[in-house]
């Protein structure tokens, strides 16, 4: 797993839910608090999402916020869960990222700003929006509907 020392602050935004390092490291294991809040990357094709079909809502691992509804989840192919669009415009928030040595855009909960990885466009994949969220499963917790 990609680690990265330690999330840069939003700025200009206050998270919703606020809790200190030590918290987020007695609430999360230690391979989900790498993720979500130290921006790392789990390795690609072992995510319990990557080839999820269930129907339901994916939540935020951190905080339990909605982020993604399974009717926008595609096949990618790129070894984790890829979706076209987040279940509401307020769910994330996206900043440019250059840690890797590129441009990418950070994908963050809006609600705990905790990583979600990252949205890419322009890739011809054949959705609405010309964009793939691509999201570490281990961010995220999905609610499958009754």
């Amino acid at each position: 797993m990609k680690r990265v020392k330690g999330m840069k602050p939003v700025v200009g935004a206050t998270p919703r839910v606020v809790k200190s390092e030590q918290e987020w490291r007695e609430q999360l294991g230690p391979e989900e608090y790498a993720v979500l809040r130290q921006a790392g990357t789990e390795r690609p094709f072992v995510g319990e999402y990557t080839d999820t079909t269930e129907t339901g809502v994916y939540e935020c691992r951190a905080c339990g916020a909605e982020l993604f509804r399974s009717d926008t989840k595609f096949e990618s192919h790129c070894g984790w869960p890829s979706f076209f669009d987040p279940a509401d415009t307020k769910a994330v928030i996206l900043r440019e990222d250059r840690e890797m040595g590129m441009k990418r855009v950070e994908v963050l909960c809006a609600s705990c700003h905790s990583h979600l990885g990252h949205v890419f466009e322009g890739e011809g994949y054949n959705t609405p929006t010309d964009q793939r969220y691509c999201i570490n499963s281990i961010s995220l917790k999905m609610v499958p509907k009754p």
